[in-house]
């Protein structure tokens, strides 16, 4: 009998033998679907399994090579080099003579750098290794087209609520494996909280289970779990796919005007361990890419969330930040200033240096007056409206352009009524007497 103090933890004693035992990724190896085909049909080819933690990717990887009758061999990109890829090559040589393929399992996959990806492209196009690689990752930045060409990449998911429950059930009742021979059972709360907990990851929810089940003798409550699971955080990469996904997730809530989402996803990065000072300062991008001159306003209450975090730090500057992120998301919205300096942007690289007119130039000096720096130049504020009506600002090798178009939102709207009133004062100014005509 093996029970919870077993040397083998209880995720790796109940890591399963068949696809019946698998929980999760139904998508993949459901009837019909493209892994079950595989395995159904003894004939694996290389592949690259993409997804979070605990999601079963080393076990497919077994079940694929033992469904096939290969040798399983793996390497960890985190230890292993060129020296271990040749070393696992030898290997399934040796095996190959012997009539036996070999499934090459990488783990961390997206760890191993350009030149030790491309030392397995030619083991894999000559059928040497069929090989099986894990990333956390999004393979399309981390491995390399060549090897990328060669393998087909599944996409594995979290397990769901169900199949965690239904894998959490099966460890507390299996007797041989499991802690079935405590004779252990768990309350309903306390199995939920495991569940949410566990957030997706099946080897995650294994260990808690595990450690809360020593805590107790023989009820599993919720004060149990929660003692287990204490200074746990939700799955989340600070430097990954799931953190690139989640602020672009806040960033389109705020912009579509969204304040119940746009705070859901602050809590769910905050939760996760995102510096909130990182937010604050996309919050301030937000203000001037999505809001602009609809709302002024929004810019400023963004800088002070940042201030406000920066002084008192959390959870009370989280506060602040998200009222900010809630104010963002429900003012007019206007990328207007945004775009007319993409545009400008353009301009200006594009079109080289192009020269200072000299009526625009400053003449500090003598010698600049006599050269006509500052000369003809409009002092709008002697001029009716404040305004030089035909003056021209830009460069005399360029033609003027219009990159600012006011949105018909927030004060924007007056924003493009006092600029529609200055063009029609341009209007009425004869071709004769505006600069560059």
């Amino acid at each position: 009998m093996v029970d919870s103090r077993s040397a083998r933890p209880l995720a790796d004693r109940m890591r399963p033998r068949s696809l019946d035992e698998f929980a999760g990724q139904r998508h993949l190896i459901g009837p019909g679907k493209a892994l079950r085909r595989c395995i159904d049909t003894r004939h694996p080819h290389s592949m690259v399994f993409w997804g979070p933690p605990g999601t079963g990717k080393t076990t497919l990887a077994r079940l694929i090579a033992e469904a096939s009758g290969a040798q399983f061999l793996t390497l960890s990109a985190v230890m292993s080099g060129v020296k271990d890829i040749r070393a696992a090559v030898d290997r399934a040589r040796a095996a190959a003579e012997q009539g036996r393929a070999t499934v090459l399992f990488v783990d961390e996959a997206h760890r191993f750098n350009k030149s030790q990806q491309d030392a397995f492209l030619p083991f894999v196009e000559d059928g040497t290794i069929t090989f099986i690689g894990a990333t956390t990752e999004n393979p399309s930045f981390e491995l390399n087209n060549a090897l990328l060409s060669r393998v087909r990449t599944y996409v594995l998911r979290p397990l769901n609520g169900d199949e965690l429950r239904e894998l959490l059930q099966a460890a507390l009742n299996d007797t041989g494996r499991g802690l079935g021979v405590r004779g252990l059972v768990i309350d309903d709360d306390a199995l939920s909280l495991l569940i949410d907990t566990a957030d997706g990851d099946a080897r995650r929810g294994l260990n808690l289970l595990e450690v809360a089940s020593d805590l107790v003798e023989s009820r599993i409550d919720a004060e149990a779990v929660a003692e287990a699971g204490a200074g746990g955080v939700r799955r989340f990469d600070k430097g990954g796919e799931a953190f690139y996904d989640q602020i672009s997730a806040l960033h389109k809530a705020v912009r579509g005007s969204h304040p119940d989402a746009a705070l859901y996803w602050f809590c769910r990065m905050v939760d996760g361990g995102c510096d909130p000072l990182y937010i604050a300062r996309r919050a301030v991008r937000m203000a001037s890419e999505d809001i602009g001159n609809a709302d002024p306003r929004a810019l400023q209450i963004a800088l002070a969330a940042w201030d406000t975090q920066e002084r008192l730090g959390s959870p009370e500057g989280e506060l602040a930040i998200g009222q900010a992120l809630v104010y963002l998301a429900s003012v007019p919205k206007s990328n207007a200033v945004y775009t007319a300096y993409q545009q400008a942007r353009r301009d200006a690289r594009e079109l080289g240096s192009l020269e200072v007119p000299l009526h625009l130039r400053n003449a500090p000096t003598g010698l600049m007056k006599e050269l006509g720096y500052g000369r003809e130049y409009r002092y709008s504020h002697d001029e009716p409206d404040a305004y030089s009506a035909g003056e021209d600002y830009f460069p005399e090798a360029m033609e003027p352009r219009r990159y600012y178009h006011p949105a018909p939102r927030g004060l924007e709207t007056r924003i493009g009524e006092r600029l529609n009133h200055l063009r029609d004062l341009d209007a009425r100014v004869p071709p004769s007497r505006r600069r560059r005509r």
